[in-house]
């Protein structure tokens, strides 16, 4: 028993690849996250990460290989047509956590919301969320309710949209060489 099917809102439990993602109703991140710091005793909120799956679930390449391994310099791809699982929602954001004790524990707390959603802020429970939370707003527009200080911090301040999302127009400003009028 590992103690995560007390915590409030769950939805899930992931196992992956050695690590272990709970995934929570965005209505009750506070509380999963309060449970997680205090009854369990992740202590250390070391990053908080936000992806954006607009378009997930249509066809994609694929990677093919074989036993002797994949030849990447050979021209396009040699894979096959994958459809990935769709997603709940648009945007996922994740908490890395850790608990520092004699035997430390790895845990990854998310929840998925959509375009507009808000989700709360876990400023109170983890100071370091400050900066970190900030950071997900300046590149990916989500917004933290009940954050002290929600401004950007990495892009100016009259930056238009939120270069991290996969509808960020991509382009930029034409380059300029020294001597051209």
């Amino acid at each position: 028993m590992t103690g995560y099917e007390r915590i409030p809102g769950l939805i899930g439990e992931i196992e992956d690849r050695g690590e272990t993602t709970v995934v929570v109703e965005k209505e009750r991140l506070s509380e999963a996250a309060l449970y997680l710091q205090g009854e369990l005793g992740f202590n250390f909120l070391s990053d908080i990460a936000a992806t954006d799956y607009l378009g997930w679930g249509g066809e994609t390449a694929g990677s093919w290989g074989s036993a002797d391994g994949r030849d990447l310099n050979v021209p396009y791809t040699l894979g096959l047509a994958l459809v990935p699982e769709p997603k709940p929602k648009r945007f996922s954001v994740s908490y890395h956590l850790l608990a520092l004790r004699a035997d430390p524990v790895r845990l990854r707390l998310q929840t998925w919301l959509d375009e507009g959603e808000p989700v709360a802020s876990v400023v109170s429970v983890w100071p370091v969320a400050d900066w970190l939370e900030r950071e997900v707003y300046d590149l990916m527009g989500i917004v933290f309710e009940g954050h002290p200080n929600l401004v950007r911090v990495l892009m100016p301040d009259d930056w238009e949209g939120h270069p991290l999302r996969k509808d960020y127009p991509i382009g930029g400003e034409p380059v300029r060489f020294s001597g051209e009028e």
